[in-house]
């Protein structure tokens, strides 16, 4: 005990800096530096695969992008032609459509204005109009051509009642002069018919 009392005076005189009261625990950890460890940066959209995993490796940024808002109209354009495409092409490949044309190939004026080879004007025909078999309402147009020109056919079709007949108002051809040429003819009547009755009934059976 004496041994250290005396040892305090002599280092004192020697001249030490250390401290008389050591400091506090708190002092001691905010005056050590800080070691930082190295954090390899996250993948970008063009880094590649990943072929190996990490632990120091940074997280991905969480912020949304929405870029996405600006294309949702193109994507909303897209899907509308989209359905107006496979609406056409249900038109364009029906029954309906079908009994026209060759009612309009085997009709004698038909054959005098357009000629051999009756078939769509284009390449992917657009059939305007409505055509709605079950609730027996049926207006379509659509162009056609021949070796001799080219017109658009109307073809308008009604049913009175749920289990009637269909009655053919309108069958015309509409040249590209103007010329409206009527291709219904009241003395051989009806020659849609039988056949749109017959593909009714068809459609019923399968849809029950």
């Amino acid at each position: 005990m004496n041994s250290l009392r005396a040892m305090r005076p002599l280092a004192r005189c020697h001249g030490s800096t250390a401290p008389s009261h050591p400091a506090p625990i708190s002092a001691r950890i905010h005056s050590r530096p800080l070691l930082r460890r190295t954090i390899t940066s996250a993948p970008g959209p063009h880094s590649g695969p990943l072929m190996s995993r990490r632990a120091d490796r940074e997280l991905p940024s969480i912020k949304s992008n929405r870029k996405w808002i600006r294309t949702l109209p193109i994507f909303a354009v897209i899907v509308g032609a989209s359905m107006l495409g496979i609406f056409n092409y249900q038109k364009s490949s029906s029954s309906v459509v079908n009994s026209t044309l060759y009612a309009l190939r085997t009709s004698p004026k038909g054959r005098e204005v357009l000629g051999d080879e009756i078939y769509f004007a284009e390449k992917i025909p657009w059939i305007s109009g409505e055509m709605n078999q079950l609730h027996g309402r049926i207006d379509i147009t659509f162009w056609v051509k021949g070796t001799k020109g080219r017109g658009e056919m109307r073809f308008r079709s009604i049913r009175d009642g749920r289990m009637g007949y269909f009655r053919t108002e309108v069958w015309s051809l509409t040249m590209e002069d103007g010329t409206v040429i009527q291709l219904l003819d009241a003395a051989r009547g009806d020659p849609f018919q039988a056949s749109m009755s017959n593909d009714m009934a068809s459609e019923l059976q399968t849809s029950v």
